[in-house]
């Protein structure tokens, strides 16, 4: 049972990641960010993910290295955009991604959709990046089972994790299924639905039984399911209120009902969609 912000998921390559990280898509202000990123790290966050295409690694390399705490503390995620994606200009951009982040190697990289043109060549350009241990994990973003199947029987090294949109109206039963039999970790971008489920009646329900909100009854009801989840906030109340879900926990039957709220819908785009795109 989930006890902890600290707590972790092994990944099937041994490296260790916090299952309750903090995203930061859209935070780009320079004063709204450091505001947004010192109290995730004051309530206890040490996972962050970003992006090349979130245009914001400079700025959050920058106020992770003024912080106090040591490298080996924090665990970065970035990934490859879809611009960026190819062998040498994925080994071009992750190179100024870890100057732009100020580390010397990576926590995670990701590519952040699948590409048809170029689906092998990123990860190729990724397997030499994590055999020069440039990178501690590599993994994919937005990737469906299709997409999985084809990359797993034709590269060397397996996927650690597959981050992809996952709320209780978008649950993804099947593609989660998929990755738990093959040991990738399944990771919820978009966790509260981009605000579309922070209306729900019936997880109001719950959380009104459990004197909770219910961003915190989502952020939980992802944590029980084994999900490794990045909500995101540039307030510093509603980053406090996300990491608070430890001391409470959901009953099995209030885990079928929040299940039972799927909808298949999306708040993003169809991976397959941009993946004929490119």
């Amino acid at each position: 049972m989930v006890k902890s912000i600290k707590d972790v998921i092994t990944l099937n390559n041994g490296v260790e990641i916090p299952q309750h990280g903090f995203g930061v898509y859209l935070i780009t202000d320079e004063e709204k960010a450091y505001k947004a990123i010192n109290k995730a790290l004051e309530v206890g966050y040490r996972a962050f993910d970003t992006a090349q295409f979130y245009e914001n690694e400079p700025l959050l390399g920058k106020i992770l290295n003024e912080s106090s705490l040591s490298r080996d503390e924090l665990f970065i995620t970035t990934k490859v955009a879809n611009y960026n994606q190819g062998y040498d200009s994925t080994l071009s951009t992750v190179e100024q991604s870890l100057k732009d982040l100020r580390v010397d190697q990576l926590d995670l990289l990701l590519i952040h959709w699948p590409s048809k043109k170029r689906f092998f060549e990123t990860w190729r350009a990724m397997e030499k990046l994590y055999n020069e241990k440039l990178v501690k994990a590599i993994g994919v973003s937005n990737y469906e089972i299709h997409h999985l199947e084809e990359l797993i029987s034709n590269s060397d090294i397996k996927p650690v994790i597959d981050q992809v949109e996952s709320h209780p109206y978008l649950i993804q039963q099947e593609l989660k299924d998929y990755v738990d039999k093959n040991n990738i970790a399944f990771q919820a971008w978009s966790p509260l639905g981009r605000g579309a489920v922070l209306k729900d009646p019936i997880i109001k329900i719950i959380a009104e039984q459990h004197n909770k909100s219910i961003a915190q009854v989502i952020i939980r009801w992802h944590l029980q399911k084994g999900n490794i989840v990045i909500p995101k906030s540039i307030t510093p109340s509603r980053i406090e209120e996300n990491a608070d879900v430890y001391d409470f926990a959901l009953t099995e039957e209030e885990m079928k009902i929040i299940d039972a709220l799927n909808r298949a819908e999306r708040t993003g785009d169809d991976p397959d969609s941009i993946y004929f795109q490119m």
